[in-house]
C-alpha cells in the first residue's frame, strides 16, 4: 500500500511577533498619545500666531527712542565689493568729544540668503565678530565673540534661537568653559496664550568656579493688538526691577513710544521714564524725546542722495545744565555697474 506522505509543515511568519509587540506599545501609549493630540488640535484651533523671539522684545520702542544720542563727529565710509553674495566694507571714524576719546573701526560684512558674518577690528587692537547661520526658517544659530588685551574684556557667546508655531525658544552660553563648568547660561521661553497676550520666562545661571553659582529668573508679557497697531511689554527682573515699554503707530509715518525703568530694591529706588516720537518723511527721519531726568534729545538723519546721508543730534539736559551735539555723515561707494548692482537700466532717450 502506498503511503500517503504528510503536508510539509506550515511555517508562520516571524514578523507577526515584533508587530504584536509593537501594537501592544503603541495601545499602552494610546492614551497619552490621544491626549497630545487632542491638544495639539485644540492649540491649533486658536489660531496662535509667533510672538517674536524674546531679544527683540520692545523692539518697535528702542527703534522710536533714541539710544545712543549722537555726540562729536563721525564718518562712516563704505564700499560695496559684491551684491550676490554680499560683501561691504566698512571706515568709521570717531572724533574726539566730552565722554568719549577718538577711535577709528573697520567692519567689513558677509551675507548670502543663510549665512550672515561680521568682523570688527579698533584702532587699539580689539576685534569683534558675530555669525548667523539659519539652518531653516525657525532654526538659527549664532556666534558672538570679541578678543581684547584688556583683562576681563574677551567674550565668547553662542545662541540658538528656535521659532515654534505659537512659541519662541532662545538658548545662549557666555563665555562657556566645559573644564570647570563656569560660564554664563541663559534659557528663554516665549508662549502666545491668546492673540494679543504672550507671557514668557527667562532664566539666568551663573557659575564661577566650583561652589561658586547663581540662579536668577525673569518674567517677561507682550500685549499687542490685532492689527499690530500698539504693542506693549513688561519685564520683571530679580532684585525689584522692572521695564515696561510702549508703543503705538499713529500714522504711516508717525511712531509714538514710551519707556519705563524702575527700580525698587532696599538699598536703592529710582525710575526713568522716557517719552518719544519718529516721523519718517520722504528722504529724512526725524526722531525726538524727552525723559524724567531733564533731557531732551532729538536726532535727524537726512538723505541727501541715494549714498550720502547726513545726521545731527543733540542733547540738552535741564538739570545739569549741560549740552551735547553731533554731527555724522554716511557715504557710500560701488565700484560695480547698475547692472551688478541689480537696478535696471533706464529705457534710451529717457531723461534722467
Amino acid at each position: 500500500m502506498a503511503t500517503i506522505p504528510y503536508p510539509p509543515p506550515v511555517l508562520t511568519d516571524a514578523p507577526a511577533a515584533s508587530t504584536s509587540k509593537s501594537d501592544a506599545v503603541a495601545s499602552a501609549f494610546s492614551p497619552v498619545t490621544n491626549v497630545f493630540n487632542r491638544f495639539s488640535s485644540w492649540r491649533a484651533s486658536l489660531g496662535l500666531t509667533n510672538a517674536g523671539s524674546i531679544e527683540k522684545l520692545g523692539q518697535e520702542t528702542k527703534m522710536t527712542i533714541i539710544s545712543n544720542p549722537l555726540e562729536g563727529a563721525r564718518a562712516d565710509l563704505s564700499k560695496i565689493l559684491s551684491v550676490d553674495p554680499a560683501f561691504q566694507v566698512t571706515h568709521s571714524f570717531q572724533l574726539a568729544s566730552q565722554t568719549q576719546p577718538a577711535s577709528y573701526y573697520l567692519s567689513t560684512v558677509y551675507a548670502t540668503n543663510k549665512f550672515f558674518m561680521q568682523g570688527n577690528v579698533d584702532n587699539e587692537g580689539n576685534v569683534s565678530m558675530r555669525c548667523n547661520n539659519d539652518w531653516s526658517q525657525d532654526n538659527v544659530s549664532k556666534v558672538q565673540g570679541q578678543f581684547s588685551s584688556t583683562p576681563g574684556h574677551s567674550m565668547l557667546q553662542l545662541e540658538h534661537d528656535y521659532l515654534g508655531r505659537d512659541f519662541s525658544l532662545n538658548v545662549k552660553a557666555v563665555n562657556p568653559s566645559p573644564v570647570d563648568g563656569s560660564g554664563m547660561y541663559i534659557g528663554s521661553y516665549l508662549q502666545s496664550v491668546t492673540k494679543n497676550i504672550a507671557l514668557g520666562v527667562e532664566t539666568l545661571y551663573q557659575s564661577l568656579g566650583p561652589g561658586m553659582s547663581d540662579m536668577s529668573t525673569s518674567y517677561l508679557a507682550r500685549l499687542a493688538a490685532t492689527d499690530k497697531s500698539w504693542i506693549a511689554t513688561a519685564q520683571v527682573q530679580p532684585m525689584g526691577i522692572i521695564q515696561a515699554t510702549y508703543w503705538h503707530k499713529l500714522s504711516d509715518k508717525v511712531d509714538a513710544a514710551a519707556d519705563l525703568q524702575l527700580i525698587s530694591a532696599p538699598q536703592r529706588r529710582d525710575a526713568i521714564a522716557t517719552i518719544g516720537a519718529k516721523y519718517d518723511l520722504r528722504l529724512s527721519t526725524l526722531r525726538a524725546q524727552i525723559d524724567s531726568t531733564g533731557k531732551v534729545g532729538m536726532l535727524l538723519e537726512q538723505k541727501i542722495a541715494p549714498t550720502f546721508t547726513f545726521s545731527v543730534g543733540g542733547e540738552l539736559d535741564h538739570f545739569k545744565n549741560a549740552a551735547k551735539i553731533g554731527v555724522g555723515v554716511q557715504i557710500e561707494s560701488s565700484s560695480l555697474t547698475p547692472e551688478e548692482m541689480g537696478m535696471v537700466p533706464p529705457p534710451p532717450g529717457s531723461v534722467l
